[in-house]
Formats: C-alpha cells, structure tokens, sequence
C-alpha cells in the first residue's frame, strides 16, 4: 500500500513529534508498505523518509521544482517526482496514495489533508484519512467537523472515511 504522508518541513517543538514521526516511518518500512511524501530532507519530512529507508521501505518524494533550486530534496529516497506547482504535487500525492495520513503540521499540511478530505465527502476518493491526533493536536478540527453536521452543511455520511487516531496503534488497525 502507498501512505501518503503530509508533516512540515520543520520539526516543531515537541520530542513527542518527532518520536511519532519515526515510529510511524519504522511501521511503514517494516510492514512492507511504501510512503509519498514531501521529498524533502528538511524537518520531519527529513525524519519520516529517513526512518523509512532505515526499516527498508520504498520512499516516493513528490516535489516542485522551486524547492529543488532551493536544494531541499531528499537525494537518498526511491523516486523523486519534480511537479511545476504545489498544486500539480498535491494532485500527484493524491494520485499515487492508497491511504492518507496527516501528522500535526503547519498551514501546507491542513491544505493538503483538507483537498483529501473534500474528495472523500464528494465521493472522488475511497481511501482511508487519518488525522493523527498526537496530544489532541487536531481536537478542533474534530470539533469543527462535528459542528458542520450540526448546522446542517455536513453531513456524517460526507465525514465516512475521516478519522481521527491518536496512536500509531489505532493507524495500524484503521489501515488493515
């Protein structure tokens, strides 16, 4: 299975983090899945392609060509897709994931993981898309997802296929 992984470029402040991003990577290169990322060195992304390749999964980065002047490109993983835009990559990491995860990120995550989203509720997508609620990090989002049904511009059959896990545990049994 293809995981398509977003999480920023930048590490964040919490050890937490960044343990949950190797952790994850490990899984993914011990199960003999593949990970979609980002492509860059930098930041968790840097760690969760790392801990991938060092359980001996196959990594697949997806990146524009600005950040490839910019010299951000992970030069040891698998495949390396070079995109014009930031839209062209979200389309391809959509394209190549059988199931989506969004670790606790910056705006560039929730963009990404909100288009997945949106193709689940319009029924474009039938893939699984786990937010991983690492120390409650996406407990608004939840509650703005609970909110859209109550006010009726939701519904909880357009919200099927989101869901919200806070281990690595919960990810692992949602995706057998």
């Amino acid at each position: 299975m293809n995981i398509t992984v977003y999480l920023g470029a930048s590490r964040g402040n919490s050890p937490a983090l960044e343990q949950a991003v190797r952790a994850l990577g490990a899984w993914i290169g011990e199960s003999g899945n593949s990970l979609v990322y980002g492509g860059s060195k930098s930041g968790l992304m840097g760690v969760l392609a790392e801990s991938t390749l060092h359980a001996g999964g196959r990594v697949t980065g997806v990146e524009p060509q600005f950040f490839i002047d910019a010299e951000l490109q992970y030069d040891a993983i698998d495949e390396l897709i070079v995109t014009e835009t930031m839209a062209e990559r979200r389309t391809k990491m959509i394209e190549l994931g059988d199931a989506f995860i969004a670790m606790p990120g910056g705006t560039g995550t929730l963009e990404e993981i909100s288009e997945v989203m949106s193709m689940r509720a319009l029924g474009h997508l039938d893939a699984p898309c786990i937010l991983y609620n690492l120390n409650g990090y996406y407990d608004d989002l939840r509650s703005l997802l609970c909110r859209m049904i109550d006010a009726g511009l939701s519904t909880e059959e357009r919200q099927r296929g989101i869901f919200f896990a806070s281990t690595l545990d919960e990810i692992r049994e949602l995706l057998k």
